[in-house]
């Protein structure tokens, strides 16, 4: 992965190309670190590299916060969920054009695809401008924009060549309209079992999400393929508080006494790492 000192870039021009005016959805032209379209709707890029084309409030509990993406930034960092990062690089390593991370968080992911797929670039979607600050400076090929995905995005129609999407909401109309004929979507998600040796530190994985996920794409979209990457690992103390401290638990662990029983850890746990990856093709 490429060094941490890029982030005052300019968006690499691909992405410039493939976005769209969030007020009035005409195509954008990059000046500078300016985006500007041809009604004046102009958007600055952040001094860390990522543009923020929202303009509404996001309500509380929906974007990650400072703290999760510091935890989500150091398990990352230590290799823990290195395993799916090497499957979306092997699945997406013959992609070319622009990727598209829909919930790219600190753009890790995103930034493993890039190294694998020399021909590619990465535009990394996430509504947490404190995760896009890290994802603006994962690779030199990446551009981040701060985005709702529940809203239509600001992209053209048929853009991208590659749709990921990791543990993240899931727009099927946008990802059928952003992807081009013949394009690949990849989604990355927790099996039942994943980290089940949490209990209740973790939110449950319904046991039937892969069937509700083809459900929810099966209008847009036909299954290629699904694979399971699953191992047993040791997390240390301070891993396992990490991994409770970046996903969606962290905003209950004042319920219960789990933040209690979170910091009275002081020795290993040997849990299940567990995730499926779907690819599929635009119907």
């Amino acid at each position: 992965m490429a060094p941490d000192d890029h982030g005052n870039d300019p968006l690499p021009p691909r992405v410039v190309d493939a976005l769209r005016c969030s007020v009035c959805g005409d195509p954008i032209g990059a000046t500078g670190r300016t985006l500007r379209c041809g009604n004046r709707h102009s958007f600055d890029l952040a001094r860390q590299g990522y543009v923020n084309l929202l303009h509404a409030r996001i309500p509380s509990g929906t974007a990650d916060t400072a703290p999760m993406v510091a935890a989500r930034a150091g398990f990352l960092a230590s290799g823990a969920y290195r395993p799916l990062a090497d499957e979306l690089a092997r699945v997406c390593a013959k992609a070319g054009g622009l990727v598209v991370d829909a919930g790219a968080g600190t753009g890790y992911y995103l930034a493993h695809v890039l190294d694998a797929a020399p021909d590619a670039t990465g535009l990394a979607l996430d509504v947490s401008a404190m995760a896009l600050r890290r994802a603006a400076r994962a690779h030199p090929r990446l551009g981040a924009a701060v985005w709702n995905l529940w809203e239509p995005w600001p992209l053209g129609d048929e853009v991208a060549s590659v749709l990921l999407n990791v543990f993240a909401p899931r727009n099927g109309p946008e990802f059928h309209r952003v992807l081009r004929p013949g394009g690949l979507l990849v989604v990355a998600g927790p099996a039942p079992d994943h980290l089940h040796e949490l209990g209740d530190l973790v939110l449950a994985v319904d046991e039937r999400k892969d069937e509700r996920l083809d459900s929810t794409l099966g209008e847009y979209f036909a299954r290629t393929g699904r694979t399971e990457v699953r191992h047993t690992a040791e997390f240390s103390p301070q891993q396992v508080r990490q991994a409770v401290e970046m996903g969606p638990a962290a905003f209950h662990l004042d319920r219960g006494g789990r933040r209690e029983r979170l910091d009275a850890l002081t020795e290993p746990q040997v849990v299940t790492v567990s995730f499926t990856v779907s690819t599929y093709r635009r119907r």
